[in-house]
């Protein structure tokens, strides 16, 4: 696999480093989660549940190491430097400040080991005004404005159903992750990323900047391609009260939706901008979706080239054949349910390990691997500085 021999180490939490270094972990990495002695990675406890592993949890930490650690005490920052001297990325994602105070910051870090690659994930970064703010993801989209083109029918700011800022911040830092894995084949000597998860939305707004940019206006969303200035690109209602989506613009594919509906007239008004002058359109579809169920404006719709979705639920969507053939949908022997990885290569492509680690599952084991030895790892346990998983306890 891509990633095999190199040694990941993940101080984070929650979404943005845990999801990242599990698409590290899948393409080969040995990736060692360091969680708090006591309470551990806080998605072991969140949401639903199968036999006794939270679905978050198990879709963030598959096949990673757990070593259950103290850094509050020296001996536990000892640890953690021995293992940064034999390991090649190390991500954190706490506020500002917090690695440096507990001695475990970048420059502490790579005096150790120059070759580590460190990455900081924070809201809005180590730097700045709002650097020391709290903060997670919907505040980052608030500060930035995307919070702002994010409004429901009512015209009120919605909460969006996808963690962006978590989610861009965690690829972005992928890459430069790798980036700067890249060009340590030349100088021997790791870097630091300060990523923040505010720069990673700012970064994914080209097209929606126009108007803020050419004359300081918010945009009008009813006016924008994207957000709903645009009949062909906008979600209606059937009759059944379920939803579909039209989302191409194309004048070709006006064509083929409204001339076979009967409007061929209505073309023309596809080619206006986005706004008012596409309102008869809007009128027209929102009357004739309402004619016919869900189901039959699919059927409707196979084999024109039209760009339409109808709009599924979760539920669906783990059953979908398409995401199966994916294999973005995939179970395991217990009959789990699993998200896929989306990195997909010809060649040594992923193999993800279903099994989440139980918390400290690996603490010994990767202690005598740092030289510890056993009388070693007895009295850092004695003193509360590792904690291993309970007798048989193998999973989260």
């Amino acid at each position: 696999m891509k990633l095999q021999g190199l040694r990941v180490v993940d101080l984070s939490l929650f979404l943005p480093g845990p999801l990242m270094t599990q698409f590290m972990a899948d393409h080969g990495a040995e990736v060692i989660k360091v969680e708090s002695l006591h309470e551990g990675e806080p998605n072991r406890n969140i949401g639903a549940k199968r036999g006794g592993v939270s679905v978050y949890f198990a879709n963030t930490h598959r096949g990673k190491k757990s070593l259950a650690l103290n850094l509050k005490d020296p001996a536990g920052v000892e640890v953690l430097m021995r293992l940064a001297e034999k390991s090649d990325v190390m991500v954190e994602a706490f506020r500002p400040g917090v690695v440096d105070r507990l001695g475990i910051g970048y420059r502490q870090v790579a005096a150790r080991a120059p070759q580590i690659v460190y990455a900081s994930i924070a809201a809005f970064g180590q730097s700045g005004p709002y650097r020391d703010l709290a903060a997670h993801d919907l505040a980052t989209e608030a500060m930035t404005g995307v919070l702002s083109l994010s409004r429901g029918g009512d015209g009120r700011p919605a909460i969006p159903a996808l963690a962006n800022a978590d989610m861009l911040a965690s690829m972005m830092a992928l890459s430069g992750v790798l980036m700067a894995l890249y060009r340590r084949k030349e100088t021997g000597r790791g870097d630091y990323l300060d990523m923040a998860m505010a720069d990673s939305l700012l970064a994914c707004l080209p097209n929606s900047m126009g108007t803020a940019m050419t004359g300081r206006r918010q945009p009008v969303l009813k006016e924008e391609r994207a957000l709903g200035g645009n009949a062909l690109y906008d979600i209606y209602e059937t009759k059944d009260g379920e939803f579909i989506a039209l989302a191409g613009q194309e004048l070709k594919f006006a064509k083929n939706l409204l001339e076979p509906l009967g409007r061929p007239d209505l073309v023309r008004l596809c080619e206006l901008p986005p706004g008012p002058g596409q309102n008869p359109v809007r009128e027209f579809l929102v009357g004739i979706f309402k004619e016919k169920k869900k189901a039959e404006w699919v059927e409707w719709f196979r084999g024109r080239d039209v760009a339409f979705a109808p709009l599924k639920t979760l539920p669906e969507v783990l059953e979908d054949p398409h995401f199966k053939a994916r294999g973005m949908v995939l179970r395991d022997a217990r009959g789990w349910d699993h998200l896929g990885v989306p990195i997909k290569f010809t060649d040594e492509p992923a193999q993800p390990n279903f099994d989440p680690p139980a918390h400290g599952r690996h603490s010994s084991e990767i202690l005598r691997d740092l030289g510890y030895s056993e009388d070693d790892i007895g009295k850092l346990k004695a003193g509360d500085v590792i904690k291993d998983a309970a007798p048989g306890e193998l999973l989260a």
